[in-house]
């Protein structure tokens, strides 16, 4: 079957479960109220497109190209972005659920995550250098060899992050925040 160009197209409420996007490249294309849940998104590009109020949770992304996406109320559990096409993979991340998911060895410099769930999310050995994870609630996500030089953390909550583990300089955290940063020693901190 031979992949399709698809571009502009507006996608509203659909269920792709039952009728799978086709192999392809979408452009420009704006996905609102959609079902992608557990869908096989393998070797799909999307180039400029939209996800408005989406379910992807535990989609198949392999080889997956987002260049340029936006997701926003989307409900993203148990992604492995980590098997996204890593060349341009570009996407702005607002207001989302991605508990479960994985950036394992991801580069994900300079990208801006904005009020998003994010428990249990895997960032190991990823490059979130310069990239902004604003308002976001870290509870149990695992930073292991991370680059997080650079990056802005000054909204972001619940994380615990090991400063000897990861690259922190010139991050920026808040001073509620570094608590986060002083989990392994088991201290009290007062404010």
């Amino acid at each position: 079957m031979e992949p399709v160009l698809i571009q502009d197209n507006e996608y509203n409420r659909e269920d792709f479960r039952a009728q799978p996007l086709k192999k392809g490249e979408y452009e420009d294309c704006i996905f609102t109220g959609c079902d992608l849940s557990g869908t096989d998104l393998s070797m799909i590009k999307f180039v400029g497109c939209t996800f408005k109020d989406c379910n992807l949770s535990l989609a198949k992304l392999v080889q997956t190209s987002f260049r340029d996406v936006c997701f926003t109320g989307c409900k993203m559990m148990g992604l492995h972005f980590d098997a996204c096409y890593e060349f341009g993979l570009d996407f702005l991340l607002d207001n989302c659920i991605l508990d479960h998911s994985s950036f394992y060895k991801t580069n994900l410099k300079k990208m801006v995550i904005k009020n998003c769930h994010m428990h249990e999310v895997d960032f190991a050995e990823c490059d979130l250098g310069q990239a902004v994870l604003d308002n976001c609630d870290l509870q149990g996500a695992t930073f292991d060899n991370t680059n997080l030089e650079k990056a802005n953390l000054k909204t972001a909550y619940d994380y615990s992050i090991d400063p000897d583990k990861n690259k922190i300089k010139k991050a920026k955290f808040s001073v509620q925040g570094i608590a986060g940063l002083l989990d392994k020693y088991d201290i009290d901190i007062s404010m």
